[in-house]
């Protein structure tokens, strides 16, 4: 899946699971610079997305993510080995 394709795609997720649109995340977007992306809201986005990629994060590497940039490169790897 193309990297811009995969953005597109959590863009609409964190909208949807933080209630705000316009959500815009980039590669160095953390929790910080979101407001309402707090340590529920995380362990939410974390499903969210398992679920709509058909993937599954083990929490060891949820727990590496320093950024959505991380979390991206998880994502196409776990897509390419499928």
């Amino acid at each position: 899946m193309e990297e811009n394709e995969l953005y597109g795609q959590l863009n609409k997720i964190y909208e949807t699971i933080l209630k705000k649109e316009g959500v815009t995340v980039a590669p160095e977007t953390t929790a910080a610079d979101i407001d309402g992306w707090d340590s529920l809201t995380h362990m939410i986005l974390m499903d969210s997305i398992e679920k709509h990629f058909y993937i599954k994060f083990k929490l060891m590497e949820i727990m590496k993510f320093n950024n959505v940039g991380d979390m991206v490169a998880c994502i196409q790897k776990k897509l390419a080995a499928k």
